[in-house]
């Protein structure tokens, strides 16, 4: 491999971070780019949606959505994995990784844009970064960001209905970590793995708003430490099996991953193939409703079939790790 990669992103946007995370670990040549006003024809060049992050390959192709990234990056340099051997942790750290990009980014939004010192402060820094706006025409520009993006906190069921389940959910998230944490540099030993990238992008996010950093300071220092390992993270070692770390992560896939992420995301499957625009599910034995997701329903397509691909073995191998978790029967 040769050239240089450009990452069109923002140090605010989860999914750019978690997109540049990874290049820094597998050394890859690249130029990290803030999407702002300034280089949005370049952007747009090779963007099929507005969206970031955009990886610009050295042949000039665009490449776009962090999943579909980092497994064609990974196709391309293989060493250092971060998939681990054992079947088990490797379909867990997928798992993780499809939890953090559409679950987590729940409670990462939700604190960003229902608090009003936290719409405050990431309002400005997006004006400032995207924006280029200073001075007066900082707080105007910062206004308009504030009003578009609390407005649409209903994308991600966002409300006051919601809030005990979301808030509830990092709450619970961190002190499974913090136990998990405890003495281990990633989540499967002592090098980063597919489910790190996509669990830490969102918390990282989450710790540099004031409202979620200061519940992470208070309640959870080595999700913190994790954080800062993972913006430029090493390989330090092997990767754990899955039995040297089953005691930690099934609280982990049972309460979060089966308990919310799960059913909800299998609601929002059924209600999309029913042709319906909202869609209701009971997570955590309360009511949470919100708009149907298209995304997500292909995610989780995506999902079930890295399970449905599974050799026999390994297959049965994960149905028994995974059997009293409450997962299995959404992924069938």
């Amino acid at each position: 491999m040769t050239g240089q990669y450009r990452i069109f992103g923002s140090e605010l946007s989860p999914y750019s971070v978690k997109v540049r995370s990874y290049f820094r670990y597998k050394g890859i040549p690249h130029e990290w780019i803030i999407r702002n006003q300034q280089n949005l024809e370049e952007f747009s060049k090779y963007a099929k949606l507005p969206l970031i992050p955009l990886v610009v390959t050295p042949d000039d192709r665009g490449l776009q959505d962090s999943t579909p990234i980092i497994e064609a990056m990974e196709a391309q340099t293989p060493e250092p994995s971060i998939h681990p051997d054992d079947a088990v942790a490797a379909f867990v750290s997928a798992l993780l990784e499809e939890y953090g990009d559409e679950w987590l980014n729940k409670p990462m939004f939700h604190y960003r844009w229902f608090y009003e010192a936290d719409q405050i402060s990431t309002a400005e820094r997006i004006a400032a970064s995207a924006f280029g706006a200073s001075g007066e025409g900082l707080a105007k520009a910062a206004a308009q960001v504030r009003e578009r993006m609390a407005g649409r906190l209903h994308f991600v069921g966002s409300s006051e209905q919601t809030r005990p389940i979301i808030e509830g959910s990092l709450h619970r998230l961190l002190g499974l970590l913090e136990a998990h944490l405890d003495g281990r540099d990633y989540l499967f030993g002592r090098r980063p793995s597919f489910g790190d990238f996509g669990l830490f992008a969102q918390l990282y996010e989450c710790s540099t708003d004031p409202t979620p950093g200061a519940i992470m300071r208070a309640e959870a220092p080595r999700t913190l430490a994790w954080c800062e390992r993972m913006l430029k993270p090493a390989n330090d070692g092997p990767f754990e099996d899955w039995a040297a770390v089953r005691d930690t992560l099934l609280p982990i896939l049972g309460q979060e991953v089966a308990g919310l992420f799960l059913p909800w995301s299998t609601a929002n499957a059924q209600a999309l193939m029913a042709g319906e625009e909202t869609f209701a599910a009971v997570l955590d034995g309360q009511d949470f409703s919100q708009d149907v997701q298209k995304y997500h329903a292909r995610s989780l397509q995506a999902l079930r079939q890295r399970y449905a691909g599974l050799a026999t073995a390994d297959r049965a191998a994960v149905d028994g790790a995974l059997a009293d978790t409450g997962c299995l029967g959404h992924l069938g």
